[in-house]
Order: C-alpha cells, then sequence, then structure tokens
C-alpha cells in the first residue's frame, strides 16, 4: 500500500510542476502565439493611424521647482534662526538626558543604600547569634571541665574506697 501511495505522491508533485509552469510561461506563450497569428493577418495587422493632439508631458521643474533639488541635507542652514533654534532643541535634548542619567544613576546609589543597610542588618543580627553561640560554647565547656574534675575526684575517691574494702577483706572485683 505505502509503494502505491508513493507513486500516487509522484503524480501529483509532476502534475503540480506541469501546472506551476504553464501558470508562470502560459500568458507569455499565449501573447507571442497571438502575435505571431496577427502579423500572419494582414487584415489584423492594419489600423488607422492614431491621431493625437495631447500637449507634452510637464517636466518636475515645471509643476514644482521646490522639488528638483532633493537634497534635504543642507535644509535650513542658510536660516540663522532655524539653525539656531535646532542648536536649541539639541541643547534641550543633551540636558534632558543628563537629567535622565542622573535620575537613574540617584535611583541606583538609593537602591545600593537599602541593599547596604539590610546586608549590615542582617550581618549585625548574624554576630549577635554568633557571639551567643560562643558564650554558649564557652558556657558548655567550663560545666564539662568542671564535671570532669568532679569525675576525677569521684574516681580516686572510689578507688580508694575499693583498696580499703580489699584489705577488709572484701572479695569483689
Amino acid at each position: 500500500m505505502s509503494r502505491r501511495s508513493g507513486t500516487c505522491v509522484r503524480c501529483c508533485l509532476v502534475v503540480f510542476a506541469i501546472a506551476s509552469a504553464l501558470a508562470v510561461c502560459g500568458p507569455a506563450i499565449y501573447w507571442r502565439f497571438k502575435k505571431t497569428l496577427s502579423l500572419a493577418d494582414p487584415k489584423s495587422s492594419s489600423c488607422p493611424p492614431c491621431i493625437c493632439d495631447c500637449p507634452p508631458p510637464l517636466s518636475l521643474l515645471k509643476i514644482a521647482p521646490g522639488l528638483a533639488n532633493l537634497s534635504v541635507s543642507d535644509c535650513g542652514s542658510n536660516d540663522p534662526d532655524l539653525k539656531q533654534e535646532m542648536e536649541k532643541q539639541f541643547v534641550d535634548l543633551l540636558t534632558e538626558e543628563l537629567k535622565l542619567q542622573g535620575t537613574v544613576a540617584e535611583e541606583h546609589a538609593r537602591h545600593m543604600n537599602i541593599t547596604l543597610a539590610d546586608a549590615k542588618r542582617v550581618a549585625s543580627q548574624y554576630q549577635r547569634e554568633a557571639e551567643k553561640c560562643n558564650a554558649a560554647t564557652e558556657t558548655c565547656e567550663q560545666a564539662r571541665e568542671r564535671a570532669e574534675a568532679l569525675l576525677i575526684k569521684e574516681r580516686k575517691v572510689t578507688s580508694m574506697w575499693q583498696r580499703r574494702a580489699h584489705q577488709m577483706g572484701w572479695e569483689g572485683e
């Protein structure tokens, strides 16, 4: 079944290619064929001469003499008022750009100050927590040292009692 459908697709593509070629080239072939037939037929090739009483076309210079010079780059360069206004606008644009950059810089600085204050606050909180942990560790260490000293003292007392018990005849451990 797939071989049959592949053949069908190929045939459809060939038909589509021929139809596309005729659609593109067909009108040109038609007009060339029609022109060839009209040259062979003397009746259709003879037409009366044209009688035209039209005025000559107007030139661009006659319609709008100002449009003939299409260079826009030097437009208004001779007018000092226009030149001053254009410079003023440029200065205004630069001033506005500088103000905008200043505003952005101030906003950035404000954001950085807020971030720095938050970082200092968090660092201070962590420092306090670390100091609490250090104090608790020192307290635990001191308690451990005291407990160790008491344990050593208790072992000495225990070993002394064991010696006395052995001397008195106790047969334990």
